[in-house]
């Protein structure tokens, strides 16, 4: 069995050397140096020294990246003194790093006899990515060959045939000359040389077919490693982070036997790192408030390695207060990426504050310190798994707790794609992207408030999806869904359990290509993945499933919030059960009030205060039909949730019924006015009258 801290050490020599050099050559370029790439480097540096737990090379990186965020932030400018600094704490990660190496002092000598025979010591070997990737393209060079050789076959039979026909038209005109015999010969000649060089060809055709086989098998072999060289060190490096920030955690990490390709792991290293980080540090949160929300004592970071139909998916999940919308909208504004919002606006969906959490600079931590708190860490996850072509999805878990699911094609070589035509120019997308092909009928398109949509079966359920031309949503100008010869085309798209169907001229192929980076400041990087060279063609622009439903959440957020393109899982309850939304800040009364709806057979989702259950309620996550709210909550009482519910042209029609220990005349005067349709005390709380006031409303 291999060592797998031996690997690991062995991996972090040569990485850290990586980070080190390209630091120093940053240094030297002066004031050319890209400071957000000399931070980045630093803070992979000291993930990575985590990771294999190596504490003094971690700490003196910590120091390393303080120093380079305050060149990142502008507070300190690269002259002299600086470079000089900087070139100090190089040479201290070195010296500790070396010290971690040196081989311990030899123990006396003792009696060798009956010594066991020693474990087969595992070799590595440093493989220059860039020579696998060029063995990698010359096996699908090679594969394109193969298939040119069948066209071969095809004419070198139709030679034959031809052969075949002349000699017996010739045998058929023949005279009695004297050469005729001699031509007749020679045709039988060429007919049975055909033959014979088209059964050698299908024979060497088969032979190359095997060796490509096991060329193919020999390749996947040097460039595929289970998860476990790349990740194996991370449990322990999250129970070590977990244990220094005095937070008591159960980690759980499963998969780590997935094999997927050695690149695309190594390029998830810093990105996975910083996700379990994140974990660690937004997960974190006071005992007393863990025990009130009825958790157990231990934050529990689980992770999760998994491959599927040709992608790796790695999820990441915790179970702390999850994500801080309303933190994360005030440091988007902070940041330029969304205008502040107008008191008594609808606030922005959870779909689309989520999506900022992963700009730079973007961070709803309290202050900044070894764990978190600059908002780099969500962007390089971004960055990384853009350049796979990869979906990064943040999610908020139900009733607590935050997910990261990371999804990226188990090669970094060629994929299949789906190539659709869009106002005369090809682009493509990954197959494994695409939901559905559909071909629809013109006349049955529907419109929801003026935009087009279609009624699509999805896992059972008939779902209204919005129609979207995809060359709009390249461009950012309004088109009209293109429709020939009395059809759509289009491909549907999902996101989670929203969907959306792209509207395209025409569906044109599916083959397997390579996707090359596309380095072009013209086009929006958020969308666009790459491109793919065509023969004698332009090349075509290779977009990212993902972001391009994502975008349309972003610029529709009131059809989003609608619930217009969502499709309830196969594992929700069942779709006759009406669904009610309980809010209230106690865990207790939280769990009462859903013991005795769900008893009745309601579907039941919770929310902690009235800020969480209006961002469910335009989320469109679900469609609630009824809301049993308390009055006293934090961040938003149940009076300021009803007025923004009764305010709000989506929602208005939504039952409210408040609950709360406040008897006062005045309080249920107010929230009767406010157009509460029932207001029942808990201090004459009777089941039976909650469950007689949903009746009568639903």
């Amino acid at each position: 069995m291999p060592d797998i801290r031996r690997q690991l050490l062995a991996a972090f020599d040569l990485e850290h050397r990586e980070h080190l050099q390209a630091i120093r050559q940053a240094i030297a370029a002066g004031g050319e140096a890209d400071a957000r790439e000399i931070f980045r480097r630093a803070h992979s540096l000291k993930g990575a020294a985590r990771a294999v737990d190596l504490p003094v090379v971690e700490e003196q990186a910590h120091a390393l990246e303080s120093l380079c965020a305050e060149l990142m932030d502008g507070a300190r400018m690269l002259d002299a003194a600086t470079a000089a600094t900087l070139e100090g704490l190089l040479d201290a990660v070195e010296d500790a790093a070396a010290a971690a190496y040196a081989p311990p002092a030899p123990k006396p000598a003792e009696t060798t006899a009956a010594a066991p025979a020693p474990e087969e010591a595992v070799e590595l070997v440093r493989i220059d990515v860039e020579a696998v990737a060029g063995l990698s393209r010359a096996m699908q060079t090679l594969s394109g060959d193969v298939l040119d050789h069948g066209a071969i076959d095809e004419d070198l039979r139709r030679l034959a045939s031809d052969a075949r026909k002349l000699e017996r038209r010739w045998r058929d005109a023949r005279s009695a000359a004297g050469r005729v015999r001699e031509v007749e010969q020679g045709l039988k000649d060429l007919s049975r040389a055909l033959n014979e060089l088209s059964v050698r060809r299908v024979r060497a055709g088969w032979a190359l077919d095997q060796g490509l086989s096991d060329l193919r098998g020999r390749v996947e072999e040097i460039s595929q490693a289970p998860a476990e060289t790349v990740f194996g060190g991370f449990s322990s490096m999250v129970r070590d982070i977990a244990r220094e920030a005095g937070v008591p955690v159960d980690v759980r990490v499963s998969g780590l036997e997935t094999r997927a390709d050695r690149r695309v792991l190594q390029a998830l290293k810093d990105p996975v790192m910083h996700l379990l980080r994140n974990a660690v540090s937004h997960g974190r949160e006071a005992p007393e408030a863990r025990a009130a929300a009825g958790k157990p004592d231990r934050l529990t970071v689980v992770m999760a390695v998994s491959a599927a139909s040709g992608r790796l998916r790695i999820e990441i999940a915790d179970d702390g207060p999850g994500p801080d919308l309303a933190r994360l909208e005030a440091a988007a504004v902070d940041k330029g990426l969304m205008q502040p919002r107008p008191e008594g606006a609808p606030a922005p969906t959870p779909e689309e504050l989520l999506a900022h959490a992963f700009a730079p600079g973007v961070s709803t931590a309290q202050g900044i310190d070894r764990l978190a708190g600059r908002g780099m860490g969500l962007s390089v996850v971004a960055e990384a798994v853009r350049k796979l072509r990869g979906e990064l999805r943040l999610t908020a878990g139900r009733p607590w707790g935050a997910r990261v699911v990371l999804s990226t094609p188990l090669s970094a070589a060629r994929q299949s794609l789906l190539f659709v035509d869009i106002q005369g120019r090809q682009a493509a997308l990954p197959s494994l992207g695409v939901r559905r092909l559909l071909r629809l009928d013109a006349t049955t398109l529907e419109t929801v408030e003026g935009h087009p949509a279609a009624r699509i079966a999805i896992d059972g359920d008939d779902v209204i999806v919005p129609m979207v031309p995809l060359s709009a949503l390249l461009t950012g100008v309004a088109a009209e869904v293109p429709v020939h010869a009395g059809a759509v085309s289009a491909v549907l798209l999902s996101h989670g359990r929203r969907h959306v169907a792209m509207a395209v001229d025409a569906l044109c192929d599916v083959r397997s290509a390579l996707v090359e980076d596309l380095d072009a400041d013209d086009l929006d990087a958020d969308l666009i993945a790459g491109a793919v060279q065509l023969d004698d063609q332009a090349p075509a622009l290779a977009l990212d499933p993902d972001a391009l439903v994502r975008r349309w959440l972003r610029d529709q957020r009131h059809l989003a919030a609608g619930g217009l393109g969502f499709a309830e899982s196969a594992d929700d309850a069942d779709e006759t059960a009406r669904t009610i939304l309980v809010v209230d800040d106690s865990i207790t009364t939280r769990t009462l009030e859903k013991s005795i709806l769900e008893a009745q057979g309601y579907r039941v989702l919770l929310a902690v205060d009235g800020l969480d259950a209006l961002n469910l309620l335009r989320s469109g996550q679900a469609i609630i039909d009824l809301v049993v709210a308390d009055i006293e909550m934090p961040r938003m009482d149940g009076f300021s949730l009803l007025q923004a519910v009764k305010a709000d042209a989506a929602l208005a029609a939504t039952p409210v019924i408040l609950m709360t220990s406040r008897a006062d005349a005045a309080d249920v005067r107010r929230g009767l006015d406010l157009g509460a349709e029932a207001y029942i005390t808990k201090q004459k709380f009777d089941q039976r009258e909650l469950l007689a006031a949903i009746g009568q409303l639903l």
